[in-house]
């Protein structure tokens, strides 16, 4: 408001001036603070574009162990507690994680990396749905003999980075950074466009190629996607 104030007091050369120089500041910033990301997007773009025709080869791993007898009675009876109340609708999902003792436990025998995901508790196993980008996993503890198992899935490096631009398991901070990267993006093409307006004049074909970057996209999904 207060630039718009001061620029709106200007004669127009010195107005101009005065919008070409803000208005370059912040597209270059945003394209600065959203360059790599950009590059990141619009490869993992082609990528999804073309997933049938690039090959992906899971790599499964699975690691078994017993638990200690002292944890086993600890998540036999937390089990318990877990069913009975888990007909309660305000029982907090945070509370049906795992224990501490037990996701360390996990990590050094499994090689397993336990959040505080929610587990899912009955009277015979818990079981762990440890979904990540670019593969899967789970983690179960067989109550009736404390047997332990880890699987994990690993689809490479492209399903991961696709998983990355589809925001897909990938959790909190990454969400809030798309977000941010969209915020940037926007202030990037808006500073565009308004730079363009102050450019259209010397450049007859701005506003042909702008109408063309329009019009091609719109025409493809009237006429071929259905």
């Amino acid at each position: 408001m207060r630039d718009a104030a001061i620029a709106s007091k200007m004669p127009d050369q010195k107005r101009r001036s005065f919008w070409l120089k803000h208005l370059h500041q912040w597209h270059w910033i945003s394209s600065a603070i959203c360059l790599i990301a950009m590059l990141l997007f619009a490869a993992t773009g082609l990528t999804l574009n073309h997933s049938a025709q690039i090959e992906a080869k899971p790599q499964v791993s699975t690691h078994r162990a017993n638990l200690p007898p002292v944890l086993l009675d600890q998540l036999r009876q937390r089990a318990g507690q877990e069913a009975s109340a888990g007909k309660n609708d305000k029982h907090d999902k945070r509370d049906q994680s795992l224990p501490p003792a037990l996701r360390n436990w996990a990590a050094a025998q499994l090689t397993a990396s336990v959040g505080e995901q929610v587990a899912e508790w009955s009277q015979d196993e818990v079981y762990v749905a440890l979904p990540r980008p670019g593969g899967d996993a789970w983690l179960k503890f067989d109550l009736s003999d404390g047997q332990a198992e880890y699987e994990k899935t690993d689809r490479g490096w492209v399903s991961y980075f696709n998983d990355l631009h589809k925001g897909r398991n990938t959790g909190n901070a990454w969400s809030w950074f798309i977000d941010i990267f969209a915020v940037a993006c926007l202030v990037f093409c808006i500073t565009g466009l308004f730079l363009l307006q102050l450019h259209a004049g010397n450049r007859p074909a701005t506003w042909p190629i702008v109408m063309f970057g329009l019009v091609v996209p719109l025409l493809l999904a009237i006429l071929f996607i259905h």
